[in-house]
């Protein structure tokens, strides 16, 4: 039986606590800046990287490696589909947007093994239903909407396969009765992780990462427990962002949590609620305890498996 630890995934989203900014960005912006046309450049730039993903994990692992992880030769098969879909995924948005439509870019992926390459496909395919999630409310074309739509569906099944598939943990493929969406500057500090640069004619979004923020769990987590975050973004005590709070974002709004600074400034506890919270979740730091959105957001997401492991 193959073994794959989550920690894979995550640590690759937050062992850099300053992600590179290699995108054509603008200042910080909310989703009201946003056109449709950026919206769909927005997802373009996300199915690029996840079909490039595909591609080149599926030539640098091939179906043999798979077999000597423990896993049937279904696995591969189906991983080529996913594959496939993505690729689709990008052909269709670069048709629809025609000379606006934004280029490939260079990426960086962990493709050695394995474990690695299904972990970061896990978090991927989730962190993709968040993105489409989170933007489908900005996008005025229906007819836009409806495609948009039936990509995340389809997205959501991807994910749904690979946390069946990818975990020697047996994760949920379905931990939660709602999914979280997230604003596109969010969704940015976790996609730059894995971008190096971009062509210089690509056009700009009105998106800008957040400072990162790492957390050191190091497999699925239980509602109660503590995790350690980290941030250089974040300022010694008396320092600007000397009242921090910690939140989880969720789809009924943010569960705000206990979080305990460390001598530096730079890393915290953060306590997992006892409630709200399951699955792969997003952590973040804010420096008020009303409400989360890009105004209040200091560093992170931080990415957290909650709570999802299924006794065999």
């Amino acid at each position: 039986m193959h073994s794959i630890s989550i920690a894979t995934a995550f640590g690759l989203l937050g062992s850099a606590y300053a992600f590179p900014q290699p995108l054509s960005l603008s200042k910080r912006q909310t989703l009201a800046s946003f056109s449709d046309i950026d919206i769909l450049n927005y997802a373009l730039t996300l199915e690029h990287l996840e079909a490039t993903f595909y591609r080149q994990g599926l030539v640098a692992l091939s179906a043999t490696d798979f077999s000597n992880a423990g896993l049937p030769a279904t696995v591969y098969t189906r991983l080529s589909e996913v594959a496939a879909h993505e690729k689709a995924h990008v052909d269709f948005l670069t048709a629809a947007l025609g000379s606006a439509a934004t280029a490939e870019c260079t990426y960086a992926f962990p493709l050695d093994t394995v474990a690695s390459f299904l972990a970061v496909a896990s978090v991927l395919e989730g962190v993709g239903v968040s993105a489409y999630l989170g933007a489908a409310r900005q996008i005025s074309n229906k007819d836009y909407l409806t495609a948009a739509g039936s990509i995340l569906t389809v997205e959501s099944r991807h994910s749904a396969y690979l946390r069946d598939t990818s975990s020697g943990q047996q994760l949920s493929p379905f931990p939660t009765a709602n999914d979280v969406g997230l604003s596109p500057n969010a969704i940015f500090t976790l996609a730059s992780a894995f971008i190096t640069s971009c062509p210089s004619t690509n056009p700009v979004l009105p998106v800008k990462p957040f400072p990162a923020l790492a957390a050191s769990a190091t497999g699925a987590v239980m509602p109660g427990s503590e995790v350690e975050v980290k941030s250089k973004a974040v300022l010694t005590p008396g320092g600007d962002h000397a009242k921090l709070y910690a939140a989880f974002i969720t789809a009924s709004g943010p569960v705000f949590t206990d979080l305990g600074q460390g001598g530096d400034g730079t890393s915290f506890s953060v306590k997992v609620p006892a409630t709200g919270v399951a699955g792969q979740s997003y952590l973040v730091l804010c420096n008020c305890n009303e409400k989360v959105d890009d105004s209040t957001i200091v560093a992170g997401p931080a990415i957290v498996e909650v709570g999802t492991v299924e006794a065999s």
